[in-house]
């Protein structure tokens, strides 16, 4: 994690380490208000140490206290309470996750039943957003004088996948942002799936028979590589969608295999060379012709990033000589989507009674309650956390360089080195009062 520096001033010494807020070890700051307080330091020294949003205990805490919330309760005070714990173990899985710490929230999640749970939150609010937001949108007294309370309701579904996919690893303006996430919650699914197949021959006949039958997941996995829709070319230049946004891809990287690419082979491979899911994927003509544009696919050197993809290579040339079948007509029995129904049943003719509850009750707040709680969303989405998650290092205010020092004053500007910020020091120093004045105005 980036440590903090500040200009150079005389020798002093720094008090202990603050500890700040509970199961938060806060970085050791000195506190004295001129620069340079450190002996044959840039500034104010700091000691990130380990960086941990949770503590084990607290972690299981939250865990523990995660539920289901009705429909009419989306965006309240204690749905947003838990929105809130959600975002601090999906931030603490992704620390985890980085420095290889094992995987404690998954245990958890596991441990505690509460898997299921993620999973009919991620259907309520898809219920809430078919159901109940267009009948929102259509009452004449739906005028929020700010819609990032909505947005938050639209955002939990973006979460939770997030935080499914980490644990397994071991989503006018509003509308727009909307489209955004659906496309990350759907890449972010992709992942998902890919781990379910992972276990290809443990599932359930009804939900292997809807994989391989109902959706057809093998020619619907050849379909995506076909068009690859996390891929783009924009001025000539290829750019792939990554970190949540579109990132140029250099000529000589364009050959590399990219991870989503990635989850899609391993599914197929998953998929189709299970006996399992072979004695029960039904081989007709239009499969067999979908599945035999893998071929053009596996060139030299997808197999030498993903050596395994050769045993799938002979799978597809047996395929060419291998009869089809005409559909089969088995009976299956199949669980019906039971948390779908039971919430459509539970709700059924309320939509828009629940719509002008939540408009009366929670999307109309206070200008009060408004900044009641911006204060809780900055105390989750912590600065130093979420500069850990960041995909990119941050860059030196002077020469540009991967930087891992901030100006401890105003935390704006990063520096590579002491000597950086030195030179740029005299540029920097006003707007640095400037800014650290502000902040202690407010």
């Amino acid at each position: 994690m980036a440590a903090r520096t500040h200009a150079p001033q005389p020798s002093h010494n720094c008090p202990v380490p603050d500890f700040g807020t509970v199961g938060v070890r806060r970085p050791r700051v000195c506190q004295h208000p001129h620069p340079g307080c450190c002996p044959g330091s840039a500034g104010p020294c700091l000691d990130m140490g380990d960086l941990e949003l949770l503590l084990p205990g607290e972690a299981e805490v939250l865990v523990r206290g995660l539920r289901s919330f009705p429909l009419r309760e989306m965006g309240s005070e204690g749905w947003n309470q838990q929105h809130e714990n959600l975002e601090k173990l999906n931030m603490q899985a992704i620390l985890d996750a980085t420095v290889s710490q094992g995987e404690p929230i998954q245990e958890l999640l596991v441990t505690h039943g509460k898997v299921p749970t993620l999973v009919e939150e991620l259907i309520t609010v898809e219920m809430w957003k078919q159901k109940v937001f267009p009948v929102l949108c259509r009452v004449e007294d739906f005028k929020p004088q700010n819609t990032f309370p909505i947005y938050m309701v639209v955002h939990h579904e973006a979460s939770i996948i997030n935080l499914l996919e980490t644990v397994f690893f071991h989503k006018e303006e509003l509308q727009k942002q909307a489209e955004l996430m659906e496309f990350e919650i759907a890449l972010k699914a992709l992942s998902v799936l890919r781990y379910i197949t992972d276990c290809v021959d443990s599932l359930s006949l009804s939900t292997l028979s809807r994989m391989l039958s109902t959706h057809n997941l093998p020619c619907l996995l050849v379909e995506l590589l076909e068009h690859s829709p996390w891929s783009r070319w924009e001025g000539g230049k290829l750019q792939q969608f990554e970190g949540s946004r579109w990132l140029t891809v250099a000529p000589s990287e364009q050959q590399k295999l990219r991870k989503l690419d990635g989850q899609v082979w391993i599914a197929l491979y998953n998929l189709l060379l299970s006996p399992e899911a072979q004695a029960r994927y039904c081989l007709t003509s239009f499969a067999k012709g979908q599945l035999l544009k893998l071929r053009a696919f596996l060139t030299d050197t997808l197999l030498d990033q993903l050596p395994n993809l050769a045993h799938l290579q002979s799978f597809l040339a047996q395929l060419t000589l291998t009869e089809t079948q005409p559909p089969k007509k088995d009976l299956v029995l199949e669980q019906i989507p039971e948390i779908w129904e039971r919430l459509e049943r539970e709700n059924r003719g309320k939509w828009q009674a629940i719509a002008k509850h939540q408009l009366q009750h929670v999307f109309s707040p206070s200008e009060q309650d408004l900044r009641l709680q911006a204060r809780r969303w900055a105390e989750t989405y912590r600065l130093d956390v979420l500069e850990a998650v960041a995909p990119e290092r941050p860059r030196c205010a002077y020469c540009s360089a991967e930087a891992s020092k901030r100006c401890s004053r105003c935390q704006n500007e990063w520096y590579c080195c002491r000597e950086c910020q030195v030179k740029h020091w005299e540029k920097h120093g006003k707007t640095c009062v400037l800014a650290a004045q502000g902040d202690r105005a407010k």
